[in-house]
């Protein structure tokens, strides 16, 4: 099968993911919902990210991007919920699962979320379109240098020992997915894919709990466990350092163009 007609094949997968997932939120069927829906878009950006400012990719990376940002807060509470049922606190759980009942009904009466289903059934006739007119004739090489591109600014973060922490974990989570999205074009090798992870889960969890830390300066209810979140997050902090330095020993060499990248928080409007 040829590039092009793989990776149009690709979103047509996640475009039916996206179908299953939001039918399972409708009926309530279980608690992966939201995040199997979330996990499809996030693959859907991922795939479009090397070629978002194409005629025919920019439309559906926009609707894509604000179903991330819509459907974020949903999931941070359905991860806390998770987390104070783990620790028994039934009785914080309840409220909570209310306001979270009362987000899935935002997000499935969305326009939003009905743009982004629009979006990808007008997608692969607008994508062939940019294929006729030969948009797509160095499309593969376009990719590669994105990659690379990705991987010097890690090897900047990784090099710079005072490089913001809650950057870092956009910049991991996004070399990542790129990664993932395109595995025989990346330069990352199956370790350091492997380093890669391993780092973006301890970041993950260092930036849960101090989330969640900061959620109990403004919810009083939280503030018994704030201590505790505190010495959880100090801990996932001093594993993310760690595997940090593993993933530098793995990454390939870089290009030479180590640039420091610019606001990676504002830019990721939430990587899904």
């Amino acid at each position: 099968m040829a590039f092009v007609d793989k990776f149009v094949a690709e979103i047509l997968a996640l475009q039916v993911a996206l179908y299953h997932a939001r039918a399972r939120l409708e009926a309530r069927t279980d608690s992966e919902a939201l995040h199997d829906l979330r996990i499809a878009v996030r693959r859907i950006r991922s795939l479009l990210r090397p070629m978002r400012t194409l005629n025919g990719v920019v439309a559906l990376n926009t609707a894509a991007t604000e179903v991330g940002r819509l459907t974020t807060p949903a999931r941070d509470l359905e991860v806390m919920i998770q987390e104070l049922e783990d620790r028994g606190f039934p009785g914080l759980v309840q409220p909570r699962k209310a306001r979270l009942a009362s987000h899935y009904s935002r997000i499935l009466k969305s326009p939003v979320l009905k743009n982004l289903f629009s979006q990808l059934d007008e997608w692969p006739s607008a994508f062939r379109s940019v294929e006729v007119s030969g948009g797509l004739k160095h499309i593969q090489p376009q990719i590669e240098k994105a990659l690379k591109k990705q991987i010097d600014r890690l090897h900047a973060a990784v090099d710079d020992v005072g490089f913001d922490r809650h950057e870092l974990r956009i910049l991991v989570k996004r070399t990542r997915y790129l990664t993932e999205a395109f595995p025989r074009l990346s330069p990352l090798s199956r370790k350091a894919a492997s380093a890669l992870k391993a780092l973006q889960s301890a970041l993950g969890a260092w930036h849960d709990h101090y989330q969640w830390c900061q959620k109990a300066l403004i919810e009083s209810d939280l503030r018994a466990l704030e201590k505790v979140w505190q010495g959880c997050a100090a801990t996932a902090l001093e594993k993310a350092e760690i595997q940090l330095v593993g993933l530098a020993k793995r990454l390939p060499k870089s290009s030479g163009k180590k640039k420091p990248p610019k606001g990676a928080a504002e830019e990721q409007a939430r990587v899904v």
